[in-house]
This record gives structure tokens, sequence and C-alpha cells, in this order.
């Protein structure tokens, strides 16, 4: 009878848990995602560069200086690759879990499918996206000089496109805890690599975001850099790091990893539902140094 009453009292937390998530309309898994053995930064900044081989950034024979120091600096993944060919539907399954149908790019592309921005907002954090040469806030042109709009997924979605969500790249705040939770960082199309040199988009990396690398290792805050796809071959491995606090650093992961394992990754980090295709993979687990459960 004794042990009856104590099994019974020892299962009254884990109902009214799954009891506050039900109520909350979060699905019971969310709370389990939240306290899995993540960091929870406090900002993240994903930076998005184009079509290059991994070997031509960061293999021995690469070119890029800036960004293989700055891997050394954190983790490498050294078997990570896009999932298509060609940009467009990487961004798109980067940001929302899918290709949304995607396979070419053609603008404009619009969706009502759910994505990482919208996540975001609905759990009371943050997002913005910073695109290089657009110009101004708000616009929804496929192209302007040297902005395109294929590189801008937020865009495409009615939720994170407004003049709010999306902004030229001269509103990134000098002041880094100003950040929103989640930004990406879009430069435009010579300074990503697509038409100019990788010593180009490897230099603009220096100057415009290693401050935010450096100040990102101690305030809890991370730096992706990563590639929508290789130069058009089959095997099509990109070049993706994460840099900043709680990161291994000088660290080369081979964890085979591709677009939808990053976007897991940060949607479990926030207790987010997994997307799409992102719900088929796992997070990425090898690169942390240390965890937290967030501020």
């Amino acid at each position: 009878m004794l042990l009856n009453r104590v099994a019974k009292l020892a299962a009254v937390p884990i109902l009214a848990l799954l009891g506050l998530a039900a109520a909350s309309g979060e699905p019971a898994g969310s709370a389990a995602r939240a306290t899995a053995a993540l960091p929870r930064f406090d900002h993240v900044v994903i930076a998005l560069f184009e079509n290059k081989n991994y070997s031509d950034i960061a293999g021995d024979n690469g070119s890029a200086s800036y960004i293989k120091s700055l891997a050394s600096q954190g983790t490498l993944f050294t078997n990570a690759f896009g999932v298509t060919h060609p940009s467009q539907p990487n961004y798109l399954a980067l940001f929302s879990g899918s290709q949304q149908g995607v396979t070419g790019d053609s603008c404009p592309v619009d969706s009502q499918a759910d994505n990482l921005g919208q996540q975001l907002l609905k759990a009371g954090k943050t997002f913005k996206g910073y695109s290089e040469g657009l110009p101004k806030a708000g616009y929804t042109g496929c192209s302007s000089g040297r902005y395109v709009r294929k590189h801008a997924p937020w865009v495409d979605f009615p939720t994170v496109k407004g003049a709010e969500y999306n902004v030229p790249y001269s509103a990134f705040p000098s002041d880094y805890s100003k950040l929103p939770t989640v930004s990406f960082v879009i430069p435009d199309m010579c300074n990503d690599m697509h038409d100019c040199s990788i010593k180009t988009g490897d230099s603009w990396l220096k100057s415009h975001l290693d401050g935010y690398a450096q100040w990102a290792k101690t305030h809890n805050s991370l730096l992706i850099a990563t590639f929508d796809e290789d130069n058009f071959t089959s095997v099509n491995q990109i070049c993706t790091l994460f840099v900043g606090d709680h990161v291994k650093a000088g660290y080369r992961s081979g964890t085979q990893i591709n677009h939808y394992n990053v976007l897991r990754t940060l949607e479990d980090m926030y207790g987010l539902p997994a997307l799409g295709k992102a719900s088929g993979k796992q997070p990425i687990s090898d690169t942390w140094a240390t965890a937290t459960g967030g501020h």
C-alpha cells in the first residue's frame, strides 16, 4: 500500500510537466529538447557564403586564410554537405527544413510554411535577417545591385519578410548585445564569393564579423559560418564552422552533417519543434566544450 502511494507521488511531477506542455500547445517532446545537453546561446549569427568546394576553402591547400584561422579557434566540420544544387533550395532547407518544392533560383518564391524565424518569434525569441546591399528594410524585390532575394530565405515567408525582420547589413549593431536571438548575415554577390574571389569573401568575413566572433567567445554567443553548396560537384561538400562560447577550440569534427542538422541543432537549442527533414536528423553534439541552460 505504502509503495503504491510513493509511486503515485513520484509520477506527479512527470504528469504535471506533460500537462503543462499540453496546456501551452507545445508537443511533449519540446520540453525534453529544451533541457537537452546543448548550450542555449543568447545570440547566434549565421553567415552564408556561396558555391565553393570544401578543399578550396578549408582543405590543406585551401586559400581562405582567415576562415582557416577562425576554424582553429572553434570547430571545423570536415564532413559537411549542401543538400542540393543550385543555391536557393539550400537556403530554404536551412531556414525551413524543406526545399519547399523549389528546384531552381527563380524569384519570387512565396511560402506559407513554418520556418525558423517564425518559430523563434512564437517562442518569445527574436530573429532578423541582415542582407548586404538590401536597398531598404522590408524590400521584397528579386534583386538590387549585388543584392539578390534568392539568398535571403526569410523574404519568402510572410511572417518574417517585413521591415522589422528583413533589414540591410548596415543595420547590424556594433553593440553585439543588441543582436536578436538568431540572425542571418548575407553578403552581396561579390562578397559571398559567388561573383568574386575566395580572398574577397574571406577578407569580408574578417573585417565584418571577426569582432563578433571574438566577442561571442565570452558572451554566451555563437558564430556559424557556412556555404550553401559546393562548386557543382556530385559530392557537394562544403565548409562549415562554429566559433564562440562553449565551442571546442581547434576541434575537427568528422560527423556527417548538412543544412538540416544545423537547423535541428538551432531548434533543439531553443526547445522548438523540428521542421520537415530536420526532424529526421540529429542535432550537432560533438562540438560543445560545455553546455548551459541559457539565460
